[in-house]
This record gives structure tokens, sequence and C-alpha cells, in this order.
């Protein structure tokens, strides 16, 4: 089971239409039935404000919703604690409240998480600046992350 941010989600809804890779959408709506492809409540809710359309579609297929519990709650402030994020003094270009649920999500299941936010190279000085996947990389946070062409490669899928 893999957990999609909000970011892959919409990056594949965006990026590949269903009209022109409606193999793709087939094989991801066989994803979601078999519940192999989840997706955190909190990210549901950005793709529903981005991309109605797309949340239809998901509801459609029977997308599973990961809930935020009191355990991820805790686990999410832990982490904020970690990347040194004091009350809501969230970096605009480090990670926010919901990416540190979908993250504490991820973990609390024990999922691999799909986040296409940007990867960076050099982490950077201030840890509040750093995005998904370098927050899931933290060896106190350790959330396996890969984006959604790591996802589609490692399937082995050929649509055609």
């Amino acid at each position: 089971m893999l957990a999609f941010d909000a970011s892959s989600m919409i990056h594949a809804w965006d990026s590949y239409p269903v009209k022109q890779f409606p193999g793709l959408w087939e094989w991801m709506a066989v994803q979601v039935g078999e519940k192999n492809l989840v997706m955190p409540s909190v990210a549901l809710k950005e793709v529903a404000d981005k991309t109605p359309d797309c949340r239809k579609w998901l509801k459609s297929n029977g997308i599973k919703e990961l809930e935020i519990t009191n355990v991820i709650i805790q686990d999410a402030l832990r982490i904020k604690g970690l990347l040194g994020i004091a009350g809501g003094g969230y970096h605009p270009n480090g990670v926010g409240e919901n990416d540190l649920f979908i993250i504490a999500t991820a973990r609390a299941h024990r999922v691999e998480l799909v986040s296409n936010e940007a990867r960076q190279n050099n982490p950077p000085q201030k840890p509040a600046k750093s995005k998904i996947p370098l927050v899931c990389a933290m060896q106190e946070v350790d959330v396996s992350c890969i984006d959604f062409i790591d996802y589609i490669k490692r399937s082995g899928e050929v649509f055609g």
C-alpha cells in the first residue's frame, strides 16, 4: 500500500489527462479499488480544493481515506519540533501543517509516501525550509518517499 500526497495526485491528474492516458487511469482505478493506493484525508481535501474533478474520480473509484488520529497529530507535533518550527511559524518554502499530518499518517500506517514536492539535494540551513521528501528522509522520521514517475516505473506497467 502506498499513500499519495496531494502534489502527486494533482501532478498525475494535470500531466496525464484521463482522455489521453486511459490505460494509466484504468490501472490507477484498480490500485485504488484494491486499496494499494490510499490518501491521507488532509491530502484528499487539498485535491478537492484544487482539482474537484480528480477528487470526484478518486471517490467514484473508492479511494480509502486515512483519517488523522490523535497518534498522528502527536507524531506531526514531534516532527514539527524536530524542524524547529514554533507555533504556526511555518516557513513558506518548507513543509506546512498538512504536510506534517501526511508524513505522520504514512509513518503511522507504515506505508511509502508518493509526493511530487521538490527534492532538495542540499539541505537548507534552516530545517523549517525542508520539503516533504527531505523531512521523510530524516533519521528520526524514516518514511520512504518516491515521486509519481518513480511509482509508475517501479510498477513495471506498460500503458499503450
